[in-house]
Order: structure tokens, then sequence, then C-alpha cells
């Protein structure tokens, strides 16, 4: 009887086993393309629940003198998301004003901050759904840094945005208030 056992089980091993090797496929380009879109829309929508969550009084404060507002952070991440989705996709947004917005006096109220934002995540996606995915591979230079595939610089500007957006976390319970929830899916 347990040689009987044994062999069930061996073979429902096998029958379990195959079927993983079955269901598995290799991604294309235009899945990781899918995934990437997908991804950036899913960032776009839990960074406006940030902008949400903070009062509009609320966008200079720090949370010690010596670092960015809570204004700075969201266009410091607006500024990453252009350049860097710029620098691994070749697409450009001659409108955005650049690495200085951050600074700029003019940007800092809620309705500029957010404007920014959306502005950066919308270029960013649209600028990943023109992308040709057999160009995934290709090597970009950006200044002194070491060159990376296209798909590397958007898995940095991905990273980039979330850090960002992770640090105004601790700016949003500064001033009393819950952070919106982690939004993995």
């Amino acid at each position: 009887m347990h040689l009987d056992l044994a062999k069930t089980l061996a073979f429902l091993l096998l029958l379990t086993g195959a079927a993983a090797t079955a269901s598995a496929q290799a991604l294309t380009g235009e899945d990781i393309k899918t995934t990437l879109v997908k991804e950036w829309e899913r960032a776009k929508s839990y960074t406006q629940e940030y902008l949400n969550a903070m009062p509009a009084n609320k966008y200079s404060a720090k949370a010690v003198d010596s670092i960015r507002s809570y204004a700075q952070q969201m266009l410091h991440l607006a500024s990453g998301n252009v350049g860097l989705i710029g620098a691994a996709t070749g697409e450009k947004l001659n409108s955005f004003p650049g690495r200085g917005l951050e600074n700029s006096t003019t940007a800092q109220t809620k309705d500029s901050v957010e404007y920014y934002v959306n502005q950066s995540y919308d270029f960013a996606i649209e600028s990943i759904k023109k992308l040709d995915p057999n160009k995934l591979g290709e090597t970009v230079h950006v200044g002194n840094l070491p060159p990376v595939t296209r798909y590397a610089m958007l898995l940095k500007a991905f990273e980039h945005q979330t850090h960002h957006r992770g640090q105004t976390t601790i700016y949003i319970r500064l001033q009393g208030i819950r952070p919106p929830q982690e939004k993995l899916f």
C-alpha cells in the first residue's frame, strides 16, 4: 500500500510540474511595455492620493529646515519623471520648466504642484506607450552616469518617483494626517 501511495504522489508531482512548466511563458517586449504603462498609471493615481492628503496651506512644510518642503519634494519627483523618462525613451517635453522647478517660487502652491506632477506622469505614460519595445535593450547615456539599457533607465525612473513619494509620508504624518494606504496593485 505504501508503494501505491508513493507512485500516486510521484505521478501527481509530475503532473503538477508539467502544468507549471506548460503555463510559464517568456515575456515579450510588448508585455513589459504594457506592464510599465499599468504601473505608471497606478503610481500616478497613488501620488494623487498623496497630493490630496496634504492640505494646501501645508505644501511649504518641512520635516526640518535643511531639507526640501513638501512641494519641493513633489516638484523634484516631477522633474525626475520628465528627465529620466525622457532619457529612457528619447521623448521630450519642451513645455516643462526643468530641474530648477523645485526652487521656482511660483510653482510652490498646491495647484501648481498638482499640475506639474500630473503633467510629468502623463508624459511618462505617453512616452512609454510610444516606445518601440524592441528598443528596451538599447543603451542610453545620461551625463556622466554609466550607460544603461532603456529598460534599466525606466526602472530607475520608477524607483526615483517611488522614493520621493515615500519621503513625503513623514511630511503628511507630521501634520497629524494618516498617509494614503499602500497601493501595490
